[in-house]
């Protein structure tokens, strides 16, 4: 039987008919290469460099700047030791002195911390018995990289020194592959991760909290660190009927897609007295047409405003998402862009947008500026 919504609580669906608030063109269209790119992230972390992005794909890791008139530069470009790696995932970090780092990770489950000042490897982390899907940064402490894995754990790293802090996988733990995590954006304790076991977790560090201090300051070699693992989350939530392959935070509340067309924005309800239990009260959803495939992430600008997704047909959508109902910015559509976009970027103030494909380019989208 069907689960009975209350009434009034039936969640708000976005139309699919464009607000045409902002409108975008295509400034820039780059050949990386042959293997498909499967993500693209602006530095958020550092304001020096707002204006510069990283892409993976292949065993390749390359740095890029956006100029004016719809310029990309390409500053840097690691290319790893193993011809066979398959880079899935990036993101910008920092060390505690302030130079940026970009942490990358894919197929093989070695996670290499890339220092991009010196232009060289500063540290590589093996732990994860499997590829790694998702490497996310806390913004708070971005020494601090949470990674998402296909051997069913999330761990969180310390990238000044090399040490996995904390382990979370277990009793209470993901039953399959582990496909997106994200720290919460004021509550630093607070994580949610999601997967092929179609759950969203949402845990605590709060009680590990001392082993993360203590991460900064250890000064033994890392294999001796005392890593806790976490095997209970504080909740459990089924909002998906299939794979969970993105969630992130949206203040307290949740945004998490699945294969079936349309991202939820949703409410994690704790169960009194019964750690894991607890429900999601989905508020919106926001429908994105042919995005029935899994790996597909979504993007924001710096301040949460709007959601850059796109498709299997190489099309974009642009909602604005703290709006009730939810607004379609924009639909973004190319006749040369036909292949799926697997992971989308969107600048500081969400005037540019940059997506991946699956051929191995790199599209921009800039705002058009119209005069009103």
């Amino acid at each position: 039987m069907a689960a009975r919504v209350p009434l009034g609580c039936e969640p708000v669906v976005g139309s699919l008919t464009p607000s045409r608030k902002k409108e975008y063109r295509v400034t820039n269209r780059l050949q990386e290469g042959k293997r498909p790119l499967y993500g693209v992230v602006f530095n958020f972390i550092d304001s020096r460099y707002f204006n510069v992005f990283a892409t993976v794909g292949g065993n390749r890791v390359t740095v890029y700047q956006c100029l004016e008139g719809g310029v990309i530069a390409v500053l840097q470009s690691y290319i790893d030791e193993d011809k066979d790696e398959s880079f899935y995932t990036a993101s910008w970090a920092c060390n505690i002195d302030g130079s940026p780092f970009l942490v990358a990770g894919g197929i093989n489950g070695v996670i290499r911390v890339i220092d991009a000042g010196k232009e060289k490897i500063h540290k590589s982390f093996v732990g994860h018995g499997d590829s790694v899907n998702e490497i996310r940064t806390q913004p708070l402490k971005p020494s601090l990289v949470l990674s998402a894995s296909k051997d069913e754990s999330v761990r969180l790293w310390n990238v000044h020194t090399g040490i996995c802090i904390l382990v979370f996988v277990g009793a209470g733990g993901h039953r399959n592959e582990v496909l997106s995590v994200d720290f919460h954006p004021t509550d630093i304790y607070r994580i949610a991760s999601c997967g092929m076991d179609n759950t969203v977790k949402i845990w605590s560090m709060k009680e590990f909290w001392t082993y993360v201090e203590k991460s900064f300051t250890w000064t033994d070699l890392p294999s001796k660190f005392p890593t806790k693992y976490v095997q209970f989350p504080l909740l459990i939530a089924s909002v998906h009927n299939n794979y969970v392959d993105c969630n992130r935070w949206l203040g307290d509340f949740i945004l998490s897609k699945s294969v079936d067309n349309e991202i939820l924005l949703w409410e994690p309800k704790m169960k009194e007295q019964s750690a894991g239990e607890g429900t999601g009260d989905v508020l919106q959803k926001y429908p994105v047409p042919e995005c029935d495939i899994w790996f597909i992430k979504l993007s924001f600008d710096y301040h949460y405003k709007t959601a850059a997704i796109g498709n299997r047909e190489g099309k974009i959508f642009v909602w604005e998402v703290q709006t009730s109902p939810p607004t379609l910015i924009a639909k973004l559509s190319h006749v040369q862009s036909k292949q799926p976009i697997r992971q989308t970027a969107m600048s500081f103030d969400g005037s540019t947008i940059l997506s991946c494909c699956e051929d191995g380019t790199i599209w921009r989208w800039d705002v058009v500026a119209t005069t009103s």
